[in-house]
């Protein structure tokens, strides 16, 4: 079982730029992909980001491309989204999480392990 840890969530006004960071330990072999998903009040967890943690390869949500960049760092067992040019649209809720389902998308029932979220709040 890994265990993640988000960190770096804030508040910024919209058009700013925030770095997520999710720090992974315990039993990382095995984990296909690693994706960042949020949940805003009253809606539904969404998919933002994964990267297949062999090859490198990206997928995003379209309501986020072009403005976030997931990226590891596999020697410090780290996850990072990159997030620039916020909206107010994506205040929610941000988690990580990991699957050990290859080629796993954006949906949640792929993922097992999953952080305690940090908040992301964007203001007009």
């Amino acid at each position: 079982q890994v265990q993640l840890v988000e960190s770096g969530g804030g508040s910024v006004q919209a058009g700013g730029s925030l770095r997520l960071s999710c720090a992974a330990s315990g039993y990382t072999y095995g984990n296909y992909c690693m994706g960042w998903f949020r949940q805003a009040p009253g809606k539904e967890r969404e998919g933002v980001a994964r990267i297949a943690t062999g090859n490198g390869r990206t997928y995003y949500a379209d309501s986020v491309k072009g403005r976030f960049t997931i990226s590891q760092d596999n020697a410090k067992n780290t996850l990072y989204l990159q997030m620039n040019s916020l909206k107010p649209e994506d205040t929610a809720m941000y988690y990580c999480a990991a699957s050990s389902v290859v080629g796993a998308g954006l949906r949640s029932s792929a993922y097992t392990s999953w952080g305690q979220g940090t908040q992301v709040t964007v203001s007009s």
